[in-house]
């Protein structure tokens, strides 16, 4: 039996502001933006490539705008992933290596494969972070 993940729900504090960011500035695709008279809206946005979709609304969950930590994007190639973001005007850190002592910034022509990344925060501070795998066992 296959089980997939197939949505996040993203706690937000303005969907609009939000769809925004990650619609233009991250390249998600709008899945669909269902607005309810007097009520809350839905937007549900996917990654390029990816199964899994984000769920933006507000008073979807408990938890408040900003307090998602851990999401992560795979990527193939780190460094192309960053310079793109870069270039939507998303701010987000040098690439890093993770390793026993921790993480410590990448060197030009390192190997990145499953321990390169970079992190990044929507403008209510849910934090991701991007890693490269270029290849599955």
């Amino acid at each position: 039996m296959n089980w997939t993940l197939e949505v996040v729900t993203m706690p937000v504090a303005d969907i609009d502001r939000s769809k925004e960011f990650y619609a233009e500035q991250m390249g998600f695709v709008v899945d669909h933006d269902t607005r309810v008279d007097g009520g809350p809206g839905i937007v549900q946005l996917t990654p390029r490539g990816s199964g899994c979709s984000i769920v933006l609304g507000t008073g979807l969950v408990r938890m408040k705008p900003g307090s998602l930590q851990g999401l992560q994007l795979v990527v193939r190639d780190i460094r192309a992933a960053r310079e793109e973001l870069l270039g939507r005007g998303v701010e987000i850190s040098a690439v890093q290596v993770a390793g026993p002592e921790g993480f410590r910034r990448a060197e030009e022509g390192e190997d990145l494969d499953n321990v390169g990344f970079a992190f990044f925060a929507d403008p209510d501070g849910n934090q991701w972070a991007l890693q490269q795998i270029s290849s599955r066992s």
